[in-house]
């Protein structure tokens, strides 16, 4: 086994089992292990797993995903920048239990989405699609309003727990949208969506860079509607769908940045992001020969609200 460093950690006294055999003779090997302490990590690119950090609430939806890695020894390493966005950037991060990467559930790569602080952000429509949400801690909404260092840091917060709740309450609505891991202050987990690339896996495309033909082409369409109608009858709208915010994961259609979704009924302004999430959509559909209205989609939307 070797550290994080990729180092070998073994006490000069420590030796493979395999060179006891006599000493271990009559025990069964089921009881006996061959120990490696591993105490230190990268502080650059790595930590311990924050798994076991955060509180229970802050986990995924169960049942999870037989891939996600809850192991206190496994070591958080950051593989580089996935892609940055207006208000938060996306990394990639291997979570794996050093020396038992081959074993299942010992390793795994997520993304990392981690949001940024008002002053650093972009994301100009935040009151709207905010409308309706409350901070119970009198304290947070003080320093949010006076914009204060902390007030900055819970605000990217909330946009943190937003998105994490949006993604634990559409996952098990059975909607085809990223796991969410875990979420950890301004930090989001979530399971990395990838397609079969020459070297390996790649991170699917956006619906926007994909071409496909006229078949797999319906066939997104009908998984969008689907998605679409689940939400509404939950009473929730994405509030910023587009091509850009959809992966084309081969014959799959994947739903993203979901950390402004809003009530449908609850925010003043949510039939007038449906009407926008569904004309974003029918405008890509329809330039590559599908022949579909956005009114024709909202007004199937409505009938399955109410």
């Amino acid at each position: 086994m070797t550290t994080p460093h990729g180092t070998s950690s073994r006490h000069p006294e420590q030796q493979p089992f395999e060179q006891h055999e006599q000493q271990y003779a009559g025990i069964d090997p089921a009881f006996v292990f061959d120990f490696r302490s591993s105490d230190e990590v990268d502080g650059d690119t790595q930590r311990w797993s924050t798994w076991l950090s955060v509180e229970p609430l802050a986990r995924g939806p169960e049942p999870r995903p037989d891939w996600v890695v809850t192991s206190q020894a496994a070591v958080d390493t950051d593989l580089g920048v996935l892609k940055t966005g207006k208000e938060a950037d996306a990394f990639l991060l291997e979570r794996a239990v050093p020396g038992a990467e081959d074993r299942p559930g010992n390793a795994v790569v997520m993304v990392a989405k981690r949001y940024r602080g008002e002053e650093q952000r972009s994301f100009h429509r935040s009151a709207a699609y905010t409308e309706g949400r409350a901070v119970r801690n009198t304290r947070d909404n003080r320093a949010m309003a006076k914009k204060s260092a902390y007030g900055r840091s819970v605000a990217a917060g909330q946009w943190a727990w937003a998105e994490f709740g949006a993604l634990s309450r559409l996952w098990s609505l059975g909607l085809p949208v990223p796991y969410p891991v875990q979420v950890d202050g301004t930090e989001l987990l979530m399971e990395w969506i990838t397609v079969d690339g020459e070297d390996g896996p790649e991170t699917a495309p956006r619906l926007a860079q994909a071409r496909p033909d006229a078949g797999l082409l319906g066939s997104y369409f009908e998984q969008l509607r689907e998605a679409m109608s689940t939400m509404v009858q939950a009473g929730l709208v994405h509030g910023d769908l587009s091509p850009y915010n959809t992966l084309a994961a081969g014959e799959r259609l994947v739903v993203i940045d979901l950390p402004q979704m809003v009530d449908l009924v609850g925010n003043v302004n949510g039939m007038d992001f449906l009407l926008r999430d569904c004309r974003n959509m029918c405008t890509w559909f329809r330039a590559r020969g599908l022949e579909v209205d956005e009114h024709d989609l909202y007004a199937e939307l409505l009938a399955h609200a109410f």
